[in-house]
C-alpha cells in the first residue's frame, strides 16, 4: 500500500512518449487548489533529506525489533523482507509525517511507524505466493517463499502481524503517548489488514470482476490511509482532522498505484512488449491510459484539497503536500536512499 521532490511543473508524469490523442494536463502547483501558503512551504520543502533522515532511522529501529534467534529461518525470513534494501518505507515516513503536523516528539510515533512496516512487509510476503499473486521478486530481489519455500514465508508473514502490535505497546513512551490513543492505533491497524481491508481487496482481486476500485483502494489505498491516521491518532489530532487524514491517505495510496499501471504500460508500450501481467485487474488494463490519468489528476486534487484543511498548522503539513507530488512525480529513487 504503495512521494519526491517537489517540482513547478508535470507534463509527462515521468513517464516515456505520450500517446497521441492524450491531452490531460496535470495541474502544476500554482494551481488554485493549492492555498498560497501551502504553494510557498511546498516550493522551500525538500522531501528527499526528509525521506532519507527518516529512512535510516526507522531502518535502523527495525534492525534492533527483529534479531535473529531461535527458531532462526523464520527471524531470517522476516528481516529478510522488511529489512530489503529496495524497501521504500512509505507507510513510516507518511505516519511520522502525520504526526509531526500535531505532535513535537517523533520518537512517540517511532514503534508504530515501524509496526506499520511490518505490517506492510508481512502483506507483501503472503501477497507474492504462488496462490496469490505468484510474483517472482519483490523490493529488488527475489520473493519471500523463492528464498525461504512456501512454508517459510507463511510462517514469516504470521509472525510479523502480531509482532507489529506487540512493538506499538511494549514500545511506545507512556508519557508521550496516553493508552487510549495507542488502542485506536492498534484498532486501526487491525481494521485495516482484516477481511473489511486489505484482505478484501486481495480476494477481490483473485477473484476477478469489474470491480478495480475497490480492489485498489483495499489492498493500496487501505495502507496509506492507516498510515496517516495512525500518525494524527497518536499525536492526538480532533476526530475531523482525523476523518481528513483519512481520505488523504485513501487518496494518496491509490494515486500511487495508479501512476504505476500507467508507467507500467507505457514502459512496455515503448519496448514493445506485452510485458508481465500481473494477476488481477489494474486501471490501466480496465479503464485505459486516457481515463487511468483523468483518474490520476481526480485523486491529486482530492488529496491536496484534503491538506488544504490544515493550512492553521503551517509548514508541518509540507511533507504531505509532497507526498502527492511524489506519488507523480517519482523525482528521486528512495531505494537509492539505503545506500
Amino acid at each position: 500500500m504503495v512521494f519526491s521532490t517537489v517540482l513547478t511543473s508535470v507534463p509527462n508524469l515521468y513517464l516515456t512518449r505520450k500517446p497521441k490523442n492524450i491531452h490531460i494536463q496535470i495541474r502544476c502547483l500554482s494551481s488554485p487548489s493549492v492555498s498560497i501558503s501551502s504553494q510557498s512551504t511546498l516550493t522551500q520543502f525538500d522531501l528527499k533529506a526528509y525521506w532519507a533522515t527518516l529512512y535510516a532511522e526507522i531502518t535502523q529501529k527495525l534492525e534492533e525489533a527483529i534479531p535473529v534467534k531461535y527458531p532462526d529461518q523464520i527471524y531470517e525470513a522476516m528481516r529478510y523482507s522488511v529489512l530489503a534494501k529496495g524497501a521504500k518505507r512509505a507507510p513510516p515516513v507518511m505516519c511520522v509525517a502525520a504526526y509531526e503536523i500535531f505532535g513535537d516528539n517523533r520518537l512517540a510515533a517511532f514503534p508504530t511507524a515501524c509496526a506499520l512496516e511490518m505490517v506492510h512487509a508481512a502483506s507483501l510476503i503472503h501477497d507474492d505466493l504462488p496462490c496469490m499473486d505468484d510474483a517472482l521478486e519483490r523490493r529488488g530481489q527475489p520473493s519471500n517463499h523463492k528464498v525461504f519455500g512456501d512454508d517459510m514465508a507463511i510462517l514469516a508473514g504470521d509472525a510479523l502481524f502480531p509482532l507489529g502490535f506487540h512493538h506499538i505497546v511494549m514500545h511506545t513512551p507512556p508519557e508521550l503517548v496516553p493508552e487510549s490513543r495507542l488502542l485506536r492505533v492498534i484498532a486501526e491497524i487491525a481494521r485495516t489488514v482484516g477481511s473489511s481491508g486489505m484482505a478484501a481487496g486481495q480476494f477481490l482481486d483473485l477473484k476477478g470482476g469489474n470491480t478495480v476500485d475497490f480492489i485498489q483502494e483495499k489492498k493500496y489505498g487501505a495502507m496509506g490511509e492507516c498510515s496517516a491516521v495512525c500518525g494524527g491518532l497518536l499525536a492526538g489530532a480532533k476526530d475531523d482532522e482525523i476523518e481528513r487524514l483519512r481520505r488523504y491517505g485513501r487518496a494518496v495510496g491509490v494515486l500511487y498505484e495508479v501512476v504505476n499501471d500507467v508507467l507500467l504500460s507505457k514502459s512496455t508500450e515503448k519496448e514493445g512488449t506485452e510485458g508481465q501481467e500481473k494477476k488481477g485487474k489494474g486501471y490501466v488494463r480496465l479503464y485505459g491510459i486516457e481515463k487511468s490519468m483523468e483518474i490520476m489528476e481526480e485523486l491529486r486534487s482530492k488529496a491536496k484539497n484534503e491538506l488544504d484543511g490544515f493550512e492553521k498548522y503551517g509548514d508541518c503539513v509540507a511533507p504531505l503536500y509532497s507526498f502527492i507530488d511524489y506519488a507523480i512525480n517519482r523525482g528521486f529513487n528512495v531505494s537509492d536512499l539505503s545506500q
